[in-house]
């Protein structure tokens, strides 16, 4: 670990300021600084047009020295993004052609996202929405009336997610004025917040953002985004018992990288800090071939053999579901533990790594 100094040096963000902003605007964003950081020598890897962006906090995380650290590798450039791979793109999920009204997208029955801003606490290399057209997707500022008109023009919908960018990156202010919006539509039961914040800048979960999220009529679930067992310290795990006790539901969403988690114990961990902290793990997805990311790629056999290893390990609450994202299906489409080759359900490539017999 290393320690989480600040960069002062164009961080205009007034004293006043919550915590969670000033922690923002101090974020590394040059991947030449972040090395340096870490002990790491220089390299020549440009940023590929999708600039580094990472809290110190999460910068602290990391095991100083060590080139192959899970959680750098999610967030410094590779000279691997520049390659040209068939079948990686700039629209992975189809997510423009979802998109029904400015920043709506509507893609699966009873439920539709909200993409709330471009902004984001991180600036993870694997992002799907990396090259997403924001500048076109969002209406101005505070200004939803259109999309709220198509939300209750629809009384199929009965739940709305709030996505980006990363929602949280918003204020407080516009945040609870969008969800009071939401909440005089009768037929919208629940909402749904996917933000990775919670996990790389715990101090976002404010007595704020805990007021306004704890006052709302609507039943609530935050979907955290953990990759690595790493990234789970005591601040998060406070971070998350504040969402809890609003009456949130909270998950977690992984994504199947290679090089940071693509191992039976890194899979078995990241479950059981998760459950420690009070998140019940939800979906492991395969990676969306975005342009820029095809290095992360692991098989899909691959992938199910690594879950069955999982699955033999852990109890069935603690084992996401492997699925992968198609553009113009109903759903996530769900990937079954691959137990060809098993051995009371544990591959035998993958016995030394499970160490044990399933869980029940």
């Amino acid at each position: 670990m290393i320690p989480a100094t600040r960069k002062q040096k164009n961080d205009s963000t007034p004293a006043t300021a919550p915590e969670w902003q000033r922690e923002l605007a101090s974020a590394v964003r040059d991947a030449g600084e972040l090395r340096s950081l870490l002990g790491l020598p220089e390299d020549a890897a440009g940023d590929a047009g999708f600039p580094v962006r990472v809290p110190r906090g999460y910068v602290a995380r990391m095991r100083h020295g060590d080139p192959d650290d899970p959680l750098l590798a999610q967030v410094l450039p590779s000279a691997a993004e520049a390659r040209e791979v068939p079948g990686f793109g700039p629209d992975p999920v189809g997510d423009q052609a979802a998109m029904i009204r400015p920043g709506v997208l509507h893609k699966y029955y009873g439920r539709v996202l909200l993409v709330t801003t471009g902004a984001c606490g991180i600036h993870c290399r694997y992002c799907f929405r990396r090259e997403f057209p924001y500048a076109d997707a969002n209406p101005r500022p505070d200004d939803w009336q259109s999309a709220l008109d198509y939300i209750a023009g629809d009384d199929t919908i009965g739940e709305v997610i709030l996505s980006g960018g990363d929602p949280l990156s918003l204020s407080d202010r516009k945040l609870a004025d969008l969800v009071e919006r939401i909440e005089a539509i009768p037929h919208v039961t629940t909402l749904r917040i996917h933000s990775r914040l919670p996990v790389v800048l715990p101090e976002r979960v404010d007595d704020r953002l805990c007021a306004w999220l704890g006052d709302t009529r609507l039943a609530t679930v935050v979907v955290v985004h953990a990759n690595h067992g790493n990234e789970i310290d005591a601040t998060v795990g406070a971070a998350i018992a504040r969402l809890r006790a609003t009456g949130a539901m909270v998950l977690n969403q992984a994504v199947l990288l290679r090089g940071v988690n693509d191992d039976v114990d890194a899979m078995v961990e990241l479950s059981r800090r998760l459950f420690a902290a009070g998140v019940l793990p939800y979906y492991l997805h395969m990676l969306d071939p975005v342009r820029g990311a095809a290095h992360f790629e692991t098989g899909s056999d691959e992938a199910r053999r690594l879950m069955a290893a999982v699955a033999a390990r852990l109890p069935g609450y603690l084992v996401p579901r492997l699925v992968v994202e198609e553009a113009g299906r109903p759903g996530k489409t769900p990937l079954a533990h691959d137990w060809s080759g098993c051995h009371d359900g544990i591959t035998t490539s993958m016995l030394d790594q499970a160490g044990g017999p399933a869980t029940p």
